[in-house]
């Protein structure tokens, strides 16, 4: 059985990344491909605890109210990745099954390299995630810092520890540098201002030239 494709869809907070992985999994399995949706965090229990900490509910330490450092969101995050690719994706894949997630281990490196105020502190992120199987494709979702600003606000959700303006558009800069860094793996760079559909389509058509690509 021939192994699944796996895509990372990236991109700043706003970027519309879960949007498109969801319209992405709908179009793969319309075109016949088995294909299995999921994130990061992830939905098992270390992820569910990241997600009180993005959301400020859990915080550093008794009488504090910051949020905690770097390193510890890094590992947090590696943990968690690590249960997310054994429990879920591996198994999937294994299947023949697509799978499809909206953030991967590129977002730790770009958020906690740009959060540690040390940005080269990447390639240690990057070693503490070896074990993860590197995406067939990664798409890189991108979009004006203000463009995602307002598309964050429209959600109308509670406030996250990132949603610094300054902060993502920050780290929308890190994220162009992604290609650069991580030599040998395939990215997708697409230009996330446009409408929905136009996105999804451009998204569509880097994922079959991966799949096209894979089988050479």
């Amino acid at each position: 059985m021939a192994r699944g494709l796996l895509v990372a869809v990236e991109g700043i907070d706003g970027a519309g990344t879960s949007t498109q992985a969801a319209l992405l999994v709908d179009s793969l399995r319309r075109r016949g491909h088995a294909a299995h949706l999921t994130r990061e965090p992830s939905d098992g229990p270390v992820g569910a605890l990241i997600r009180q900490v993005l959301r400020g509910r859990v915080v550093a330490g008794p009488g504090k109210r910051e949020p905690l450092g770097w390193e510890t969101m890094a590992l947090l995050f590696a943990a968690d990745r690590m249960d997310h690719v054994r429990s879920e994706i591996e198994p999937n894949l294994a299947e023949g099954i697509d799978v499809v997630t909206d953030r991967y281990y590129h977002s730790s490196i770009a958020y906690q390299a740009e959060t540690s105020g040390q940005p080269e502190t990447w390639s240690w992120i990057r070693s503490l995630n070896r074990s993860a199987p590197p995406p067939d494709l990664t798409v890189l979702c991108e979009v004006d810092g203000r463009e995602a600003a307002r598309r964050r606000a429209a959600r109308r959700g509670s406030r996250e520890i990132y949603d610094d303006l300054d902060l993502q558009e920050r780290l929308a800069r890190f994220y162009r540098r992604l290609p650069s860094l991580l030599e040998g793996e395939r990215f997708a760079i697409v230009d996330a201002n446009r409408s929905v559909e136009v996105v999804h389509g451009a998204i569509v058509e880097a994922v079959e030239a991966a799949r096209a690509g894979s089988r050479t």
